[in-house]
């Protein structure tokens, strides 16, 4: 049993608040996900440059790594820190090279997402404690999701953590289990997939990322979902401008959703929706089986 949040804003105006809606939605499911916590949000990009997440722990110096890896790149590199993660801003054709030299200069920090727009971050611990600790309330952007995760199958560790990212803004939240993953996971390493867990909502996040690289919008990577994984799950995904919501056929995984003309939510429960501002306005929906939903913003 693990908790879903997912929030999508249609009002600019509301942008400055996402952070303070996700923290409030993360901790209504804090019983349904004890373990750990994670969030990703989406913000306004800026021009020929790309966020790399960082994680590492709390007494990394990553202003000392930034300035070591602006002198390795030999360009400006800026840095902010949330405890123990970090977002750094390198030019867009550096990212590769700086992944290099990240790993050269400190085998502690770990690359866990890139992208113009996405910021990923995840911890150990119950919600409150995780969001407090990272600074989402003060956190802006225009779209997130969350997740609040208790382990089943695997080890309580940030690894195991969502969400999974594992294309650039791309990443993915998952309340299930799927059947069939080891299988797709063998596919898509054979096509030069690369996963760092066993986790099997990986495998779902990777499947989707290999569907995007070929071109495929997010509504139709989700709906080719509901033909190559097996199982139960419910998938809520962003993109650089997109929020997707996916049930498999039978659909016994609880989720809520709510519309207004400000913003598209989604719970995994009803009580993570009720402190949302005009919620009692808004169109109250159960998302229906195997029917892909989707939301993107304008260019």
């Amino acid at each position: 049993m693990c908790g879903i949040v997912g929030l999508f804003l249609k009002n600019p105006a509301l942008e400055p608040q996402l952070g303070r809606r996700m923290t409030e939605m993360l901790r209504v499911m804090s019983d349904r996900g004890p373990d750990s916590t994670g969030f990703a949000l989406y913000g306004s990009p800026v021009a020929e440059r790309v966020k790399m997440t960082l994680r590492g722990h709390r007494d990394t110096d990553f202003s000392a790594l930034a300035s070591a890896l602006s002198q390795r790149l030999d360009t400006a590199v800026s840095v902010t820190c949330h405890d123990d993660h970090a977002v750094l801003s390198v030019p867009s054709l550096a990212v590769e090279e700086a992944r290099s030299a990240l790993a050269a200069l400190s085998s502690e920090v770990k690359v866990v997402a890139t992208g113009s727009t996405m910021e990923l971050y995840k911890g150990v611990g119950l919600p409150e404690d995780v969001t407090d600790r990272l600074g989402l309330t003060a956190m802006g952007g225009t779209h997130a999701i969350g997740h609040t995760r208790m382990a089943t199958e695997s080890a309580v560790t940030i690894a195991g953590a969502h969400p999974f990212s594992t294309g650039a803004d791309q990443c993915l939240v998952h309340n299930g289990s799927l059947s069939n993953h080891n299988a797709i996971r063998r596919i898509l390493k054979a096509d030069g997939q690369v996963f760092e867990t066993e986790n099997d909502t990986e495998v779902a996040a990777g499947y989707l990322s290999w569907r995007l690289a070929q071109g495929a919008r997010l509504d139709e990577a989700l709906t080719a979902a509901l033909s190559d994984l097996d199982g139960f799950y419910t998938f809520v995904v962003g993109t650089k401008s997109g929020f997707g919501v996916l049930r498999d056929p039978i659909a016994c995984k609880p989720a809520v959703m709510a519309e207004t003309d400000d913003y598209v939510a989604f719970g995994s429960e009803y009580r993570a929706l009720v402190d949302l501002p005009g919620i009692e306005d808004a169109r109250i929906f159960e998302p229906e089986p195997q029917k892909v939903y989707f939301w993107e913003r304008q260019a």
